[in-house]
């Protein structure tokens, strides 16, 4: 890929339907709004290109409009774990902006997707002007914790049945991803990717959930119809 042509150079302001879908703007005061507007840019990236990369320094604070992402890493022996997906609606990396530090995860899109960014500096002016930011930022690491410890939970999870049902239960959460609804648009080799299994497992996980009317298995996604079932299937 040229160097003039990556998801950074590709970036444009958003359009009005494209700033309808940022969920934090609700909150923000007209000035501090019109602010966060000017600096706001969207791009289109690529399956496989690298949004955020371990060990760079934090520039944005990103959300997705449109796609699917992957948040992942890589150990010494060049194993990729998958921390969590991050569908429609979904913005991530507060942590790393409010330290300003290196990032300890990579971004990459599994579908092309259209991603919002918020430069980390103007990210910083918001949350020293406005209650408003500051309340959703905060929620949004009390509800990242909160994934996090789930996840550590799933890695040491034997039962697939009961990985596919807590990873999707994850994807549902509408605090952190309300962009999501009832539909999530996701193929089960996608959920194999995020998960960790075979794209066979998943969908004898994805049949078992669907027999249980938890879930139904549409065209391009999955529509949760039952979703406190779905959460319970989580602690049996």
């Amino acid at each position: 890929m040229r160097s003039d042509n990556t998801a950074f150079h590709r970036r444009r302001p958003l359009n009005p339907d494209e700033l309808a879908t940022v969920p934090w703007l609700s909150c923000l005061l007209p000035a501090e709004r019109e602010r966060a507007v000017d600096d706001l840019r969207i791009t289109d990236a690529e399956p496989g290109e690298f949004l955020c990369r371990m060990g760079r320094p934090v520039t944005y604070w990103f959300g997705v409009v449109d796609g699917l992402l992957k948040m992942s890493s890589d150990n010494a022996e060049g194993k990729t774990m998958t921390f969590t997906g991050v569908p429609p609606g979904g913005w991530f990396g507060e942590g790393t902006a409010l330290k300003r530090e290196t990032y300890r995860y990579n971004i990459q899109p599994l579908r092309k997707s259209l991603v919002a960014g918020l430069h980390v500096d103007t990210f910083h002016w918001l949350l020293d002007h406005s209650i408003g930011f500051n309340r959703f930022v905060m929620n949004q690491l009390n509800e990242r914790l909160a994934q996090f410890i789930g996840a550590r939970e799933i890695d040491r999870m034997n039962n697939p049945n009961l990985r596919v049902a807590r990873s999707l239960a994850a994807l549902f959460n509408p605090a952190l991803y309300p962009g999501v609804g009832e539909v999530l648009r996701i193929t089960q080799q996608e959920l194999a990717y995020l998960v960790g299994l075979s794209r066979q497992r998943v969908n004898e996980a994805l049949t078992a959930l669907s027999t249980q009317g938890v879930i139904r298995v549409e065209y391009g996604g999955l529509r949760v119809l039952d979703l406190p079932a779905l959460r319970s299937q989580v602690f049996n």
